[in-house]
C-alpha cells in the first residue's frame, strides 16, 4: 500500500480484514466505476486537489473513495448519518487502502460533528455530500473556505432540497452539482435501490411478513414510488400519502390507493416516509394508529418521524425489544414499534443500496467531480445540472456491462429529426 494514514477515527481496525473483504464483493458488481477507476489512475484528473467527502460509509461507498484516490486526490471521508456507518468497512478504508477517516456507527450528535469538522479541517478545493450537512457547516462555521471550493457533488434528494434553497435565499457560497438529480441517479438508485433496499431493512428489523399488510407509503417521489412498487409486489396492500397533486394523481393511474395520512393512520400496519420533509407523521398520527403499528423513515434525516412527539405520548419506552427496533406504549396501552430511532432504516438496519445501482450513482459522482475540476474557473456560485455527456456515458456503459444492446439512428432519421419541413 502506497498511501498511510495517519489521522483518522474509527471504532476498531482488526475489523479491517472483515470490511476488505465486503468492499472486494461490492467492487464485483461495479464495473462502470471499475473502467472510471482505471481511466483516473492512469490520467489523474484530481492531482493535487484536496477532497473532503462527507457519505454514508458503506462498501460501495468505499470503491468511490478508492477511484477518487486513484485519480490523484487527497482524501478525507466523514460519515452522513450515525447509523449508517460499517465499521469494519471504515476500519478497511485506513488500513487497506491509507484513506483517512472520521466514522463510527452510533456516534453521538456532539461526535458526528466532530467528524464533519475534521473533514472541514482538511482545508477542501472540492466537497462531496450526501444530505449538505458538509456544506452547511462550511458555510456556518468554515466560511473562510468557501473561495477556495471549486465545487460541491450533492448525492441525495434532501441535500439538493437544502441547496436549492440557499441558493434561492442567495445565501449559497460555492458552486453546487446536484448529482442527486442525474437521470442514471435518481431514475435507479433512488427507485431501485432505495425501494429494494427500504424493505430489505425494514424485514431484517422486524422479520415480518410483507404480504397482506396495509404499507403506507408517505411520497410518491422516485424513493415512494420504488418502495410502495416493492411492497405491492410482495403482496402488501399499499396506500400512498401526498402533498403534490401530480405525485397524487400518478399514484392513482398507477393502481395506488391514495389517501391523506390522517385516514390512512386509522389502518396501516406499517408506515414509510420518503418524503425529505420535516414531521411527516405527528402527534394526530399517532393517536389514531392501531396496536402494534411500525413506522419507520427511510429520509436522509431522522425528522420526517416527529420522535419528541411519540415520547410525549408514551407512559413507557422499551428500546432495542429486537435489533433496531424501540417500543412505544402509550397511556391506553397501545404499542408503537420505532424502527432504527427514526434514521434511515435501510441503512440502519441493512446495508443500503444493493452496489450495482450505485455503480451508477457512484461513476456519476466521479466524473462529475472531474467535470467540476476540468471547469472550475467558469462555475458560478449556484446548483448545476450534472452533464447529459456524464449521465449518457455512464447508461451506455452500464447497458454493455449487463449485456443490453440498443439502436442508433440513422443519418435518414437524424435529419428528420432536426429538420422541420417533413410532416404528413
Amino acid at each position: 500500500m502506497a498511501r498511510k494514514a495517519t489521522n483518522y477515527d474509527v471504532t476498531d481496525l482488526k475489523l479491517a480484514p472483515k470490511g476488505k473483504k465486503r468492499i472486494e464483493w461490492a467492487d464485483n458488481d461495479m464495473p462502470v466505476l471499475q473502467l472510471v477507476r482505471e481511466r483516473f489512475a492512469k490520467d489523474k484528473p484530481l492531482k493535487g486537489k484536496r477532497m473532503s467527502a462527507c457519505l454514508h460509509v458503506t462498501a460501495e461507498t468505499a470503491n468511490l473513495c478508492r477511484t477518487l484516490v486513484a485519480g490523484g486526490a487527497d482524501l478525507v471521508l466523514c460519515a452522513s448519518n450515525p447509523l449508517s456507518t460499517q465499521d469494519d468497512v471504515a476500519a478497511s478504508l485506513v488500513a487497506d487502502y491509507g484513506i483517512s477517516v472520521f466514522a463510527r456507527r452510533g456516534v453521538d450528535r456532539d461526535g458526528y460533528y466532530k467528524h464533519v469538522h475534521a473533514a472541514l479541517d482538511h482545508s477542501p478545493n472540492i466537497t462531496m455530500d450526501d444530505g449538505a450537512d458538509l456544506v452547511s457547516s462550511l458555510h456556518n462555521e468554515y466560511a473562510h473556505l468557501a473561495g477556495q471550493v471549486i465545487a460541491s457533488m450533492e448525492e441525495t434528494t434532501t441535500g439538493v432540497i437544502r441547496l436549492r434553497a440557499m441558493a434561492n435565499d442567495g445565501a449559497l457560497k460555492i458552486p453546487v452539482i446536484a448529482v442527486n438529480d442525474a437521470d442514471t441517479k435518481h431514475l435507479f438508485d433512488n427507485r431501485y435501490g432505495t425501494g429494494q433496499s427500504t424493505i430489505d431493512g425494514i424485514i431484517r428489523a422486524t422479520d415480518m411478513l410483507i404480504a397482506g399488510k396495509t404499507v403506507v407509503a408517505a411520497g410518491y417521489g422516485w424513493c415512494g414510488r420504488g418502495f410502495a412498487t416493492r411492497a405491492r409486489g410482495m403482496g402488501a396492500n399499499v396506500i400512498v400519502t401526498e402533498v403534490d397533486p401530480v405525485r397524487a394523481l400518478e399514484a392513482t393511474m398507477d393502481g395506488f390507493r391514495v389517501m391523506p395520512i390522517l385516514q390512512a393512520a386509522k389502518i396501516g400496519d406499517l408506515f414509510c416516509t420518503l418524503t425529505g420533509d420535516l414531521h411527516v407523521i405527528r402527534k394526530e398520527h399517532f393517536l389514531k394508529m392501531k396496536d402494534g403499528a411500525i413506522v419507520a423513515n427511510s429520509g436522509h434525516f431522522d425528522v420526517e418521524i416527529d420522535i419528541p412527539a411519540l415520547k410525549a405520548l408514551a407512559k413507557k419506552v422499551n428500546k432495542d425489544v429486537r435489533h433496531c427496533v424501540d417500543e412505544y406504549v402509550l397511556d391506553d396501552g397501545r404499542r408503537i414499534f420505532l424502527l432504527a430511532e427514526g434514521r434511515l432504516i435501510n441503512l440502519a438496519a441493512a446495508e443500503g443500496h444493493p452496489a450495482s445501482v450505485m455503480d451508477m450513482s457512484f461513476s456519476v459522482q466521479a466524473l462529475t467531480t472531474e467535470w467540476a475540476i476540468n471547469n472550475g474557473g467558469k462555475l458560478k456560485v449556484q446548483v448545476y445540472d450534472v452533464p447529459e455527456q456524464v449521465d449518457g456515458w455512464v447508461a451506455r456503459l452500464k447497458l454493455k456491462s449487463m449485456g443490453v444492446s440498443i439502436d442508433k439512428l440513422t443519418a435518414e432519421q437524424k435529419h428528420y429529426l432536426a429538420s422541420w419541413d417533413m410532416g404528413t
